[in-house]
């Protein structure tokens, strides 16, 4: 009786469910993707993919061996799945150097700093994605060319995302109607022909995937479907009312990394709200920042800044819409 009841941080899971359990389902659900991607670009996705999960992998133990001095924990999972998060926002050309020093601030930064799994305030993948971003602009915007990709937009060598290509139209003053002439169909950019990274070339296998997590009930419907949801609604109203210098949302939706982000990073579940009620406020603010950033913004994609800067937000969140405590009067 006077044994004391430990609790950890959260996030509580109370389905029976271990952390490699949930991990291994991730990776899982990415299969599709990384199948797609292979199929597109060949052995430098392989490479990319395999250079940032072993290097999580190997900079987590050395510094939890060696820095923290604790017991390693990499067998959880947790560190691949950072590893395969960071891979799939990068694009198949990344240079291995490049794909190592994202894996360092991914987990040394964005995961360790702050004392492992369950501590760390933000994705850690979308810290390193994000550091990559700011530091190597020119190779995270050099995006190779897709097997089967055709437009007279592309050199020899890369070839423009959807986004960037209305973005680019847009600033030189042109009617969206021209810029549509330039862009693949949705139907050609669910089926993967368009440039852009590893994860965001196939909306087809993302959906998949997250069939698959709901299944699992590894995730629950309430962040991605938030996300996408604020995203179509915001896109249409602008489509709607000046279809001269917004795309329609059907674009928004497919284009860009929007659904890798909306089902895989920001479902996570430490940076991610506890509630349900949390959740859709949590995912309808990333979509509001998301479309912002694409709409008004220098950058064509904004989904990696909106999801970092939700997940600031996230203890706030959780504050004031705390679930009944165990015991608790529904009507106090």
């Amino acid at each position: 009786m006077n044994k004391l009841i430990t609790v950890s941080p959260s996030p509580h899971m109370h389905s029976g469910q271990s952390t490699s359990k949930l991990m291994t389902h991730v990776l899982i659900a990415l299969i599709p993707a990384f199948a797609a991607s292979v199929w597109l670009f060949g052995w430098s996705s392989i490479i990319v993919v395999s250079v940032a999960v072993s290097s999580c992998l190997i900079f987590e133990f050395l510094i939890q061996k060696f820095l923290l001095k604790k017991e390693t924990s990499i067998s959880d999972g947790s560190a691949a799945v950072t590893g395969a998060l960071l891979a799939f926002s990068l694009p198949a050309s990344t240079p291995i150097g490049m794909v190592m020093i994202g894996s360092l601030v991914a987990i040394g930064i964005g995961k360790m700093s702050f004392g492992g799994l369950g501590n760390n305030p933000f994705n850690p993948a979308l810290v390193g994605r994000v550091f990559l971003f700011i530091s190597f602009p020119v190779q995270m915007t050099s995006w190779p060319i897709p097997k089967g990709f055709e437009t007279s937009l592309v050199d020899a060598i890369t070839a423009p995302t959807p986004l960037e290509i209305v973005k680019e139209g847009m600033r030189i003053s042109e009617n969206m109607s021209s810029v549509v002439s330039n862009l693949p169909s949705n139907m050609e950019v669910f089926c993967g022909k368009m440039g852009g990274s590893l994860g965001e070339i196939a909306a087809c296998t993302i959906l998949a995937g997250f069939l698959y997590l709901l299944i699992t009930r590894v995730i629950s419907w309430h962040i991605p479907v938030s996300i996408l949801t604020t995203v179509a609604v915001f896109t249409g109203i602008m489509w709607l009312i000046d279809p001269t210098a917004n795309a329609n949302p059907g674009f928004h939706l497919l284009s860009g990394g929007l659904l890798l982000g909306s089902i895989f990073m920001a479902t996570d579940y430490v940076t991610s709200p506890m509630t349900h009620k949390g959740m859709i406020i949590f995912g309808v603010g990333i979509g509001l920042i998301t479309v912002i950033i694409r709409r008004f913004g220098a950058y064509p994609e904004g989904i990696q800044f909106a999801i970092l800067i939700m997940n600031a937000f996230v203890p706030l969140i959780n504050s004031y819409l705390k679930p009944k405590r165990f015991g608790e009067m529904i009507n106090e």
